[in-house]
């Protein structure tokens, strides 16, 4: 088998072969363009008429015939040289190739038996394109072989370079638009070719495809010198050939040289590193630039105006086909120009011109295990929680830093790990910052470049990613996750809305992807937010935002979930929990500031297995029903709630007090609106029906309404959060700020408790008093007041 890493040289492809090449290249140019146009005679068995025109034409065809022309040339250097590849489509909209190229090949008719390998297959297959029931015109999970949609543009770099990490053997082919190369993410991945390390990863090989327009403008590169876009990719690291023109025959023989040129070199940069016995240099990969016109071999012409090698091809070249015979017509003399007769037989099945050069088996791009991920995925050796846990003998007992603890069964995770070598930890150069740094006593951070003697934990064998980019550490992890192996990513809390676009597309794969009953479950992709919003009183204002979780609170609920561990303890047992998991997004917000330590290891796990529950040690009289309930979710809220609880057994102790602490924040819904959710029950058990509730949540307080606002004690909910009242202060005045501080929770209590604001008007006022000495102190002193700073539960 002649794979990445040989020295086995392919012979110079005959003309024979390259006319195969072009046969595969015209049937799928010539299925993508009946797919935008036919719901009926695919095989122009006879003379086109209106009825065999889709009603509504929508599509898009200027990207198809470069996607084709790569493709059909990628299958040859496949059969070649049995050479594992996964295909990334880039270009938006670039479906109708896709599903052409797979239908081709026979893959698609495997996943979907309904679109058979014959006439009666190649009818279905135009008739659901971009038709009501059908498939999009995106590269959406329904194509076998795909791990990259491309509704969004921007990502394919990086996901292509994610897969390719510890695929040793695998090479991705990524096609990148020339319109998707004007976005920042896209910008950013260029970046990636510097983490890839020869000896223990696979290989990507970029191809820019410059077709010269967008939507209805020019293409930034398409139009830049050809010495400064060369000097662009040199600067960027790679090492660009050209293949330019548009002339069939001339572009067939220049590409088919630059791919096995650059295949060839490909193996000699992973022959040289893997035999070396030595850590490996960056090496400058080959990349390979496509210049060829948009919507090429579809019209010249149309109504006068140009529309081959123009912005007019981007869409449907023909628009008025069903209503002008002139278009009818030119429709027709269009798909005709592609031979079809000579493409496919009788049956509707392609003819062997077609097929001789397309892979076979799990060769086909559209059958790569690595597209697949569940079926190559191997579950996690995961350490013991209890192990790590913090060993405690009463609640608030003792303190611990949350993602420090975290950070020590991460390191563990690695060590179990390291021979499969399928978990990495991605991250915006956070992980030190973030508390993990554990870690980096068994792996360092991946580094290639140069390194100088001052520099700490970089190897270019590390297993830590990180770049200061959230886009390209998302990426990397999506496309690591979805090729099949496990991650965590760490950030600021902040900065989290960096992807938010990006994590709305891969909710939207999850969900799609978990409707596809030959798709297997891939690994959760994770994220763990920390330096949040309460503690990020020295960075300021710029850096406190919550708002990531109500962004994703608003996806597919069979997807998403969001856990607010509130101590060390609790995190453990949520992040086993989301990396044991399969197609979900999981948001964990957790501090790493030192904080109380609540709930021993039994105790963690039942909570957190709860997701909600009461803390009967924590409050008044747990025998009598109670006068109010003071609810919490997040860290920081947790303390509060307590400590407020504290205050009121201290200042009213005939109040009976109920604490409710919630982790997995969906169990707020109704069970039949998320799966975690709760029974109105269950629900009502824990709040009351009619009973004031106090919730000092982690964010912003609206998204608790929303998730509650169905239930039947909702009208007495009032809660606390995060109010866009920040500033550069002390950790507490961002609490007093937002009116979440453990002062304002006692007076919420007694305004809402009947019978308490006249009897309770002195504790009252005390609060209020306490707020203010709050605010005169900082001014003088510049930090929080004594008894906030040394407050514990245990010194009740």
């Amino acid at each position: 088998m002649t794979t990445a890493g040989s020295k086995i040289a392919p012979a110079v492809p005959t003309a024979a072969e390259l006319s195969r090449v072009d046969a595969q290249w015209r049937a799928a140019n010539y299925l993508a363009a009946c797919q935008i146009h036919l719901v009926d005679n695919p095989l122009l068995k006879t003379p086109l008429r209106p009825e065999h025109v889709k009603p509504r034409l929508v599509g898009h065809w200027g990207t198809c015939p470069g996607l084709n022309f790569v493709y059909a040339h990628l299958n040859r250097a496949i059969v070649q040289r049995d050479l594992p590849m996964l295909f990334v489509t880039g270009p938006g909209h670039g479906g109708p190739a896709l599903y052409a190229q797979t239908w081709l090949e026979g893959s698609y008719s495997e996943a979907w038996p309904e679109v058979s390998y014959d006439e009666a297959g190649l009818r279905r297959l135009c008739r659901q394109f971009s038709f009501p029931g059908g498939v999009p015109s995106h590269v959406a999970p329904h194509v076998p072989g795909s791990i990259h949609e491309g509704g969004e543009l921007g990502y394919s770099l990086a996901h292509a370079h994610g897969a390719a990490f510890d695929n040793p053997h695998l090479v991705v082919a990524c096609v990148v638009g020339d319109g998707e190369a004007e976005t920042g993410p896209l910008a950013t991945s260029w970046q990636s070719g510097r983490f890839l390390n020869p000896v223990r990863d696979g290989a990507v090989l970029p191809i820019l495809h410059l077709n010269g327009y967008k939507i209805a403008n020019p293409t930034l590169l398409s139009r830049i010198a050809g010495s400064e876009l060369d000097e662009l990719l040199r600067g960027n690291g790679y090492a660009p050939r050209y293949v330019e023109g548009d002339d069939p025959e001339p572009m067939h023989q220049a590409m088919a040289a630059a791919l096995d040129d650059v295949l060839d070199e490909i193996d000699g940069i992973q022959v040289r590193a893997r035999s070396s016995g030595r850590p490996p240099e960056r090496p400058r990969w080959p990349l390979i630039v496509l210049r060829s016109p948009k919507g090429w071999t579809g019209p010249s012409f149309v109504d006068g105006q140009p529309v081959e090698g123009t912005w007019r091809s981007h869409q449907v070249p023909l628009p008025g086909v069903r209503e002008h015979p002139e278009q009818l017509s030119r429709l027709e003399d269009w798909l005709r120009s592609y031979r079809p007769e000579l493409l496919f037989d009788e049956s509707g099945r392609p003819t062997g011109e077609v097929t001789a050069l397309i892979p076979r088996g799990d060769r086909r791009m559209g059958s790569s295990p690595q597209a697949n991920g569940g079926l190559v995925l191997r579950p996690l050796d995961l350490p013991e929680v209890a192990a790590h846990a913090i060993t405690l003998e009463r609640p608030g007992g003792t303190t611990a830093e949350p993602t420090r603890v975290l950070g020590k069964w991460l390191r563990d995770v690695f060590a179990l790990n390291r021979r499969t070598a399928n978990f990495r930890l991605f991250g915006p150069d956070e992980t030190a910052s973030n508390r993990l740094e554990a870690v980096f006593e068994v792996t360092a951070k991946t580094w290639l470049c140069e390194t100088r003697p001052v520099d700490d934990n970089l190897a270019a064998d590390g297993r830590v990613m990180e770049v200061l980019s959230e886009h390209l550490c998302q990426g990397w992890l999506e496309g690591y996750l979805l090729s099949g192996r496990h991650g965590l990513i760490s950030c600021y809390e902040a900065f989290a809305h960096i992807v938010d676009s990006m994590v709305n597309q891969h909710v939207k794969w999850l969900k799609v992807h978990r409707g596809i009953p030959w798709r297997r479950p891939v690994a959760s992709l994770t994220y763990l937010l920390t330096s949040h919003v309460w503690r990020q009183d020295h960075n300021g204002f710029s850096h406190q935002d919550p708002g990531f979780v109500d962004h994703v609170a608003n996806k597919s609920p069979e997807v998403v979930r969001v856990y607010l561990p509130p101590d060390a303890n609790t995190l453990l047992w949520v992040a086993d929990h989301c990396l044991r998991s399969r197609d979900y997004v999981n948001v964990i917000v957790a501090g790493k500031n030192d904080g109380p330590v609540w709930l021993g290891r039994e105790q963690a796990a039942l909570h957190c297995a709860r997701g909600a529950g009461i803390w009967e040690w924590a409050g008044a009289h747990p025998n009598r029903e109670p006068d109010v309930v003071l609810a919490c979710a997040g860290d920081a809220p947790t303390v509060e709630v307590l400590a407020a609880a504290k205050l009121l057994r201290d200042h009213l102790p005939a109040v009976a007090v109920r604490v409710v602490n919630v982790v997995d924040l969906m169990r707020l819904l109704p069970e039949t609106w998320h799966p975690h959710g709760m029974s109105d029950r269950e629900f009502d058990s824990l709040f009351t029906t009619d009973r004031p509730v106090v919730f000092a949540y982690h964010g912003y307080p609206w998204l608790i309404h929303r998730l509650t606002y169905r239930r039947a004690g909702h009208a007495g909910f009032h809660v606390r959060g995060y109010v866009e009242h920040g500033t550069t202060t002390t950790p507490f005045d961002m609490l007093v700020r937002n009116d979440m501080d453990r002062f304002q929770l006692v007076i919420d209590v007694i305004d809402r408790v009947p019978g308490l604001l006249t009897g309770a008007g002195p504790v009252r006022q005390r609060m209020t008093d306490e707020r203010e000495r709050h605010r005169r102190w900082i001014v003088e002193h510049g930090e929080d007041l004594p008894e906030i700073r040394e407050w514990s539960w245990e010194g009740r």
